[in-house]
């Protein structure tokens, strides 16, 4: 359906200053890359797509993949990453061996075991990745609007968009691909787009289409048109682009602010027509992606490190074997009659030992391969997965407002959570909801607003909370900056009192206006008209009003006007001027209205001219606006960063700064972002004098035109007098502070890495006041202007190791560094010459904040921190420009909100909100880890107690290669009879509750080579007494009531029954929580042995064993006697040694059992607080370092007073 242009008939392009200068036709071709070379061969033929279909010119359709297989690669790669298993290589060496006649197994007992584990854990695989597949195509599916032909535009999959293809994108949606704008619904093409799923940033981009192209303006226009597009090649670069259009017979240079990029949204623009030049993988959030890696877990490493030790062990002892059974062969085998040595094979031929010795280690390394389970690694899958499910099913981790739940996309990564050291997160859409609300603000030296931001609410609750505090501060009445008074005598409804006002406004609840949670009387409802100061408060207001680029829109069902603004604090600005009674209600190409409430009496609108815009970028820090006013006054109004503004000042406007400057420290600490307000008056000969300037560099064509307009825009921008400042809150999403706080007291490193200005990131609970901030920058004004890269190293070096030098010599325990460091200081930081220094300062810093970082610099401070620390990383985010660190990271997570799927797709587990970070990592991951790691231990220990006693019988029967176990026995050991006890420990182990968990992993308490061995040792003292025990009571005396001696069958059940029992026993010891599930597995293993041996010795599958259990060892006392014995003998060690260690050692956890079962937390409190504050970290970020802070400077207060006191008192006595 065509669709011309709707009424916004406003140019925005004469309004900016800095945006939306248009170049003209290409006239100078000279100097202009040459798109036939490297780099520059794309070539894209506008509305001919069908041209791309062959090659030369023949380009990727615009589907995307984040799958790790595909039909083709799923069977070697998946068979790759199993063999990739030492465990699994040997058995497969091992079942190959088996079809030849020197096995002492059949083949199918070595062939089945491994094709089940192998083929199970790849329809995991596959499983899994089928998963992400279906995620890809729910994006791949969406549709958009596609030109076919004769003027018409149909719906297209995303998938089937090609080079060449003219889409059109209405208001809200996503771009499909990469485009260059042709035209939009303003009639000179510009159109609003934000990047935040790119670079982070809330603020919305201005893009402007070509002058020639702005014809192209609705359906029909594009019936004739054809042009074709020379440009870059594909790359990863989000802020540049080369390149030039070909269109009726002229060429024209298209630069970035012609490009919209996939993944990013069109915002407060009806519809854009654009044209296709990169698809798919080819896109630039595509090329700052990487590949899905393919993650294994440190255990899983190490644990194929323990294989190795056993695999020596097992060479080792078929050496051993290989050596007697040799031996025997040539010193015994003669004199054996009955074995026929003269007619025997050279197996066993005397004359041939070598030969038989070799033989025999193929034999032996079969034999003893139970030493290495391959069950272990099946029923770690099978554990992950459950634990996966009880992650799934949290119903903590489920968010109502979304629907949706925690989502553990990959199981392999479960234990890693519980090992994390270092969280890498993006701030918007990740830490902060993008919502600004208008809080408080500094008018003519005055703090107006005694609302309290989230982050003053939820340090007073916790220092509300605190026991020590309480003791400390109850019964007195503090005054601090950014609590301002707080009387903790009822803590439970606190009454907050700032300058002689008192506010229970949260009680009074008044209806919720979005953006604007701003409280106090006396400048609501018009009473700022009775201020003193009102015309400095009119002139703020007028300034909030006036200095913006939005537009505003009549809300029907409200009456009011809500605003489509650049950016969220200029949104919350207006609300803000609204609810004060002025209402910007109108603009025109050269005016703006606003609707003034009580400064008569009734409403009056009064316009403004608008003369000048000098908007806000990240390197100016501030903007400006000259508007004059219906008595024909020329005004510069302007806002920005305090820094920016203050330095200038007037002399005669400074008459406020001190106070100002004291409450945006107050803004500062309460975590709110400020800005600071101020004016100038301009004479009529000054502006246009100005103006003239101004406009000539305007109009300049060339790469000096934004360093004239900035250096003109400074010119005017002088000698302002300040008004006053502004603190809006930048809402952090529900239960942040709270989650960064655990996650510190747990012992996380957390570094926030944003696309977001230094400004915005800076101000989200990471920092706090006494905090000090060390800021690296690449350009220093002293380098400025140089352009030499080795000299702009140097300094960042100098910085680098001044930084250093300076945290290494403060002897305050309690200092804290915040490291500061912006894109372009990155780029030099992380070069190979200066990346470990650069680590080096930033791990010795409490809090590190990397700003303006594009996705690409996320990917690699994530690589950095991660190589070059050693430890376990997380990088959590929301947006497609956060893809790169979630697979860079060894555990990726991604928040499942509004703006798109891209980070959910590329991570290994998805939440709904950052809060759930804590559950997923301190009770989820330790959980894990803790179970995963003991279930190992576990594993080798029972296998070394089991594999090792088939080593003892074949040294006591001569080396001759005989089991002492029936085949059946041995092949039920690891897949049947204990495999469920272990699958208990790993899926229901809880050492403690999820209230009171412990982030232990980081110090891999319960996976350190010490307590692997000391497992191994464990079970190598099991299988001596099982072995020598058993056969020293059962060798030479009586067995059954006849006077009958066992036979070899009844020796074998005998010790293969006391091993089921050591081992369901010593499982049964290891587990501190039980369940009804874990009894049944655990003594319900020991009865299916029982069971299956009654069926096994009545069935014509048996042989020696043909009614053991019933007629032979059954009726036997001493079978009873010796496999409790022996039970009770293998796991008395262990009982002495947790006796020792709770007694003597006790570890915290250990603690936290013993006081909920003697229900001490619940009988004494203050024990229970003392005892749970022990078990924190210390910690210098977060509220509790916050608090903890304040009491400090309380105490350091008090002790002031003190001594005045006495000073005082001492002076006064005569």
């Amino acid at each position: 359906m065509s669709r011309g242009r709707s009424n916004q008939k406003l140019r925005w392009s004469k309004l900016y200053s800095f945006s939306c200068i248009r170049p003209s036709v290409q006239s100078d071709l000279t100097h202009s890359p040459s798109f036939q070379g490297p780099g520059y061969s794309r070539v894209v033929h506008c509305n001919q797509p069908q041209l791309h279909t062959k090659k030369p010119l023949k380009y990727p359709l615009n589907s995307i993949s984040t799958t790790k297989y595909n039909f083709l690669t799923f069977l070697p790669k998946a068979i790759f990453e199993q063999f990739r298993r030492v465990a699994n290589l040997y058995f497969l060496l091992a079942a190959v061996l088996s079809l030849t006649p020197i096995t002492p197994f059949t083949p199918v007992s070595m062939i089945a075991p491994l094709a089940f584990v192998v083929g199970l854990s790849m329809a995991k695989e596959a499983l899994e990745d089928w998963k992400r597949f279906m995620q890809d195509m729910e994006v791949n599916l969406r549709k958009v609007s596609v030109y076919k032909e004769e003027g018409h535009f149909g719906y297209k999959s995303w998938q089937k968009i090609g080079v060449g293809d003219v889409v059109k994108v209405e208001r809200d949606q996503f771009f499909p691909a990469d485009l260059l704008l042709l035209s939009s619904s303003y009639e000179d093409g510009i159109c609003y787009v934000e990047t935040m799923n790119l670079d982070g940033e809330t603020n919305l981009k201005v893009k402007r289409s070509l002058e020639v192209t702005l014809p192209l303006d609705d359906d029909e226009a594009f019936q004739d048109f054809r042009a074709t597009i020379r440009c870059e090649d594909p790359n990863p670069s989000l802020y540049t682009f080369v390149g030039n259009l070909d269109y009726e017979r002229q060429v024209y240079a298209i630069d970035p602010s012609q490009i919209l990029l996939r993944d990013s949204k069109l915002r407060n623009t009806e519809y854009v027509y654009g044209v296709v030049i990169f698809t798919g993988h080819g896109t630039k959030v595509m090329q700052n992606s990487t590949k899905s890696p393919s993650k294994r877990s440190r255990v899983e490493k190490k644990m194929d490190r323990i294989i190795y030790v056993l695999f020596s062990i097992l060479v080792l002892i078929s050496l051993i074997s290989s050596i007697g059974f040799a031996v025997m062969i040539k010193h015994g085998m003669p004199k054996w009659w009955y074995m026929q040595p003269k007619n025997t094979t050279d197996l066993y031929d005397p004359s041939k030992p070598f030969a038989a010795g070799i033989f025999h280690l193929v034999t032996a390394l079969i034999l003893y391969g139970y030493l290495i389970p391959i069950s272990l690694y099946i029923s770690i899958e099978a554990v992950k997965v459950l634990q996966a499910m009880f992650i799934n099913q949290d119903i903590q981790m489920y968010d109502e407002e979304t629907g949706n739940a925690a989502r553990a996309r990959t199981s392999n990564l479960n234990e890693e959570l519980g090992q994390v050291d270092t969280i890498l997160t993006d701030k918007t859409g990740t830490l902060t909801c993008n919502q600004m609300d208008f809080l408080k603000c500094s008018i003519a030296g005055i703090p107006y607003g005694v609302g309290f931001s989230e982050v003053e609410i939820a340090a007073e609750k916790h220092m509300g909370s605190d026991v020590s505090y309480n003791s400390y501060a109850s019964d007195i009445q503090i005054s601090t900056p950014d609590f301002s008074a707080i009387r903790l005598s009822n803590i439970g409804s606190p009454e907050i009192v700032e300058n002689g006002v008192s506010s229970t406004f949260w009680k009074e609840k008044s209806p919720k206006i979005k953006g604007f949670s701003f409280v106090d009387y006396r400048l609501m409802h018009g009473n700022w008209t009775k201020e003193s100061n009102a015309d400095t408060i009119r002139l703020f207001f007028l300034i909030l009003a006036l200095c913006h680029t939005a537009i505003p829109e009549l809300n029907e069902e409200t009456g009011c006007y809500d605003y489509e603004a650049e950016s969220p604090d200029e949104g919350a600005f207006l609300v803000a001027a609204r609810e004060f009674g002025f209402e910007f209600c109108k603009r025109t190409q050269s005016s703006v209205v606003v609707r003034e409430k009580f400064t008569s009496i009734s409403p009056t609108e009064r316009e403004f001219k608008v003369l000048n815009l000098l908007e806000f970028n990240s390197k100016r820090k501030r903007m400006s606006v000259v508007v004059q006013n219906q008595s024909g006054q020329i005004l510069l109004l302007s806002k920005g960063a305090d820094s920016v503004i203050f330095e200038r000042l007037s002399k005669n406007g400074r008459m406020y700064e001190d106070d100002t400057r004291m409450h945006l420290n107050e803004y500062g600490e309460a975590g709110l972002r400020t800005l600071a307000l101020a004016y100038k008056i301009l004479e009529q000969n000054e502006y246009l004098s100005w103006n003239t300037e101004f406009v000539k560099a305007k109009t300049t064509i060339g790469p000096n035109r934004e360093s004239e307009l900035e250096h003109v825009a400074d010119m005017i921008e002088q000698d302002l007098i300040l008004v006053g400042a502004t603190a809006v809150e930048d809402k952090l999403q529900k239960g942040v502070p709270r989650c960064i706080d655990k996650l510190a007291q747990a012992g996380l490193k957390i570094w926030v890495l944003t696309g977001d200005k230094m400004e915005t990131a800076i101000n989200i609970g990471l920092l706090r006041q006494g905090m000090k901030q060390i800021c690296l920058s690449s350009m220093p004004p002293d380098l400025i202007g140089q352009g030499s890269k080795k000299a702009i190293k140097e300094n960042m070096l100098m910085q680098i190791a001044n930084a250093s030098q300076a945290v290494k010599l403060d002897r305050d325990r309690h200092a804290a560094f915040a490291l500061i460091i912006d894109g372009k200081a990155l780029t030099y930081a992380l070069e190979d010459d200066m990346k470990k220094q650069f680590l080096n300062l930033a791990i010795d810093c409490a809090s590190v904040i990397c700003c303006r970082v594009s996705p690409k610099q996320k990917a690699l401070v994530t690589r950095l921190v991660k190589e070059g620390t050693g430890k376990i990383t997380l990088a959590i985010g929301d947006g497609a420009n956060d893809v790169g660190m979630i697979q860079e990271a060894d555990i990726g997570v991604g928040i499942s909100g509004v703006e798109g799927m891209q980070a959910v797709m590329a991570s290994d587990f998805s939440i709904a909100q950052f809060r759930f970070l804590e559950r997923l990592i301190v009770v989820h991951g330790h959980w894990c880890y803790k179970r995963i790691a003991q279930m190992i231990c576990y594993f080798f220990y029972k296998n070394i107690a089991f594999g090792l006693t088939l080593f003892y019988f074949e040294a006591f029967a001569g080396f001759s290669g005989q089991s002492i176990y029936d085949d059946w026995f041995m092949l039920l050991f690891n897949v049947i009879l204990t495999s469920l006890p272990v699958i208990s420990l790993g899926v229901f182990e809880q050492d403690v509750s999820s209230e009171v968990c412990l982030q232990q992993g980081p110090k891999n308490l319960f996976f350190d080579w010490f307590r692997i061995i000391g497992w191994m040792v464990n079970g190598l003292y099991a299988s001596v007494i099982i072995f020598f025990f058993t056969i020293s009571t059962m060798e030479c005396q009586a067995f059954r009531a006849g006077g009958q001696t066992a036979s070899m069958a009844a020796v074998g059940t005998t010790m293969f029954t006391a091993i089921i029992w050591t081992v369901d026993v010593q499982i049964a010891l290891k587990m501190s929580h039980f369940t009804w599930i874990q009894h049944v597995f655990v003594w319900g293993s020991v009865a299916t042995w029982y069971i299956f041996l009654l069926i096994y010795s009545l069935s014509s599958f048996s042989s020696e064993e043909y009614q053991i259990l019933v007629e032979a060892i059954g009726p036997a006392p001493t079978y009873w006697f010796i496999v409790f014995l022996v039970m009770a003998a293998c796991n008395l060690p262990y009982f002495v040694h947790v006796s020792y260690q709770r007694n003597f050692h006790p570890m915290d956890h250990h603690l936290i059992q013993e006081i909920k079962y003697y229900r001490k937390d619940l009988e004494d409190q203050r024990m229970w607080r003392r005892e749970k504050r022990k078990a924190r970290q210390q910690t210098k970020i977060g509220f509790t370092a916050r608090v903890e802070a304040k009491i400090r400077q309380l105490r350091g207060r008090m002790i002031q007073k003190k001594k005045v006191l006495a000073l005082n008192i001492q002076s006064a006595v005569p």
